[in-house]
């Protein structure tokens, strides 16, 4: 014997060709099946707001439950999840129009009416019901929602596998919460891990953990609620409202590291495009900040509800910032594919942007001490920025402190070279290389050390790059000492003399010997000015990269032959001298001038091309040496 409310209940094909925008909601727009918890969370939290707002006009409507809450009950034995809200509830109609149409939005409906009645109350509204509601489908296969609109005394039912049709009905009240909606996902075989505690605790706390309604648990039938979210967010408060601990304990929940931030800022944006930031500048280095993919970490929140940490909100070479984002500009039911082509979220990068690298400024002019210690953690990084980022690449070469050849165990500023620069240079000098210490000991320093004259000693693989995308920093030109010529001869010595050319004809005569036997090795010999230590060195030609970047290129495959250098040969240098001295022993001045390309090569940190030839060479020299 049936039942009236069995007898009222009908059943109803979805519109809008479900079964092709099922599988696009399934398979397309969302690339985990996590997100459908979300999505359900946002649209219970959407429900509360709705009662909310309309309690304002009849608080009639909130009875004697003015508190807003979600709850999630956990039955692992029968393979169900509910989520329940006690928010504005459906009518069978709104049902229907909800739940039965794909695309359309009760959500959307109300925001309207809503921004015509009161002036855009309703802008705080969170989601599109009806449409991220049916990424539930991807874990379950059967849905009953049960719901009473407040103020009503009938209750509807709405039941679906998702495959084309769905069937709504009347429900006895008994059946039904007192007011708002429950959802009764029958899960799938292989989704039976959303009745965990441990695994449904952590997506709320990861995904919707600030959404502005309370959160409850019931890890199992006839257990006690448990509160796991607050539904308060610790960014939209003011910064007045936020002590340092606060700020603190929100760094490390959202870093997942356990130092102090060194940097934090935080503000809200007002104007064409609405949105609150918090960022943090880590106390230390993240592990993954050299990671190969240089993916940011800061997490893209739409009215409080979490969507992603795939949005690139901040440039790669601020990968370390950790923080997020929260819009009320974007729509929450859109993939995180089709959110990386917002142009409302290139604006907001552009902002955060913008405020970061300000905040970073301010503290290098505020505090020298505690900038230097970010810059030791992150400097390799923020040089990225000269390379990649022209529009901001003035701030970033100003920001950007350098060991030197006359400062090594402190920092200078770009600003502080130039002010410091000997009159008549033109040049940023800089030396590229592995480490400190070895480029200290590079024969091409020597001329500049003699000088007095300022060399950046640059260490990280990135210097290569920057310096070639920055072609000027107050009107100096940056300029490798180890390419093309150094012209130090117009610079007097720190004596006070200008070193004078070096008259021999025996040397020139040596020189184009040189030049003949290496001319298959090298592009040129010639007497170098650079030179007052060491007998030889290698330089690149003016054209094409420096040696440090010819080295990185060719290891990364990038660079199948590098340019022949140029040997540079120190004219006043005893070795050089002796060697253009002899006479009548070609063979010697042969094995001689080898040797000396072998050993520029070994100051350059490189290997003899020819190690057998270069012991046979050497053991002759030094057999002659014994015969003298």
């Amino acid at each position: 014997m049936t039942t009236s409310v069995e007898q009222n209940v009908e059943s109803h094909v979805f519109e809008a060709d479900v079964a092709r925008l099922l599988h696009m909601m399934v398979h397309s727009v969302y690339s985990d099946k996590d997100v459908f918890l979300r999505e359900l969370i946002s649209n219970a939290a959407d429900a509360c707001e709705k009662l909310r707002y309309e309690a304002i006009e009849t608080p009639a409507l909130l009875g004697s439950d003015a508190e807003s809450r979600i709850t999630l009950s956990l039955d692992e034995e029968n393979r169900r999840l509910v989520v329940e809200d006690n928010g504005i509830g459906m009518q069978r109609d709104e049902m229907i129009e909800a739940l039965g149409t794909i695309a359309r939005s009760g959500t959307r409906a109300f925001m309207d009416r809503i921004a015509a009645s009161k002036g855009g109350e309703g802008a705080q509204l969170i989601g599109q019901f009806g449409v991220g509601f049916y990424s539930c489908f991807m874990v379950a296969d059967r849905v009953d929602v049960v719901s009473r609109h407040a103020g009503s005394d009938q209750a509807s039912k709405w039941s679906s596998d998702g495959k084309g049709s769905y069937s709504v009905g009347p429900v006895d009240l008994a059946e039904a919460p007192e007011r708002g909606t429950r959802i009764v996902l029958h899960l799938m075989e292989d989704a039976k891990k959303y009745t965990s505690r441990w695994t449904v605790e952590r997506i709320v706390k990861e995904q919707s953990g600030h959404v502005p309604v309370a959160i409850r648990l019931i890890e199992k039938p006839d257990s006690e609620p448990v509160q796991i979210t607050d539904g308060t967010a610790l960014w939209t408060k003011s910064k007045s409202e936020v002590s340092k601990e606060e700020y603190t304990d929100f760094y490390r929940g959202v870093s997942g590291q356990y130092d102090e931030p060194a940097l934090t800022v935080h503000f809200r944006a007002e104007g064409r495009h609405e949105y609150t930031a918090l960022a943090f500048v880590p106390g230390t280095q993240p592990f993954d900040m050299f990671d190969p993919e240089r993916k940011g970490r800061m997490k893209l929140y739409v009215k409080r509800v979490y969507i992603t940490d795939d949005a690139e909100l901040m440039p790669r070479y601020l990968r370390f910032v950790r923080g997020l984002v929260d819009t009320a500009d974007l729509p929450l039911n859109v993939s995180r594919e089709m959110i990386q082509e917002s142009s409302i979220l290139a604006a907001i990068r552009k902002g955060v942007t913008n405020r970061v690298i300000t905040a970073i400024e301010k503290l290098a002019d505020s505090e020298p001490e505690t900038y230097l210690k970010f810059w030791e953690n992150f400097g390799a990084v923020l040089k990225e920025g000269v390379y990649e980022d022209y529009e901001r690449r003035t701030q970033l070469m100003a920001l950007a402190r350098f060991r030197t050849s006359t400062s090594v165990d402190g920092y200078r500023s770009l600003a502080e070279y130039v002010k410091d620069a000997k009159e008549g240079q033109n040049a940023v000098y800089y030396l590229a290389g592995s480490s400190v210490d070895q480029l200290k000991a590079s024969p091409q320093l020597e001329g500049f050390r003699a000088r007095g004259i300022e060399v950046l000693l640059l260490t990280d693989s990135v210097d290569s790059f920057w310096v070639v995308n920055a072609p000027e920093f107050e009107g100096k030109v940056f300029k490798s000492i180890t390419q093309g010529a150094a012209d130090l001869s117009r610079f007097p010595t720190a004596d006070g003399q200008i070193p004078q050319e070096q008259d021999s004809a025996g040397l020139a005569t040596f020189i184009g010997f040189a030049r003949e036997k290496l001319a298959a090795q090298v592009a040129d010999v010639r007497a170098s000015d650079r030179l007052t230590e060491s007998a030889v060195c290698l330089v690149a030609p003016e054209d094409g990269y420096d040696r440090q970047m010819e080295k990185i290129l060719q290891n990364a495959g990038r660079l199948q032959g590098a340019a022949k250098p140029i040997l540079e040969i120190n004219p006043a240098h005893p070795l050089v001298r002796a060697v253009a001295a002899v006479e009548n022993d070609a063979s010697y001045q042969e094995d001689a001038t080898f040797l000396l390309l072998d050993q520029a090569r070994i100051l350059d940190g490189d290997r003899p091309e020819d190690p057998r030839k270069f012991a046979e060479r050497l053991a002759r020299v030094f057999q002659r040496s014994v015969r003298s």
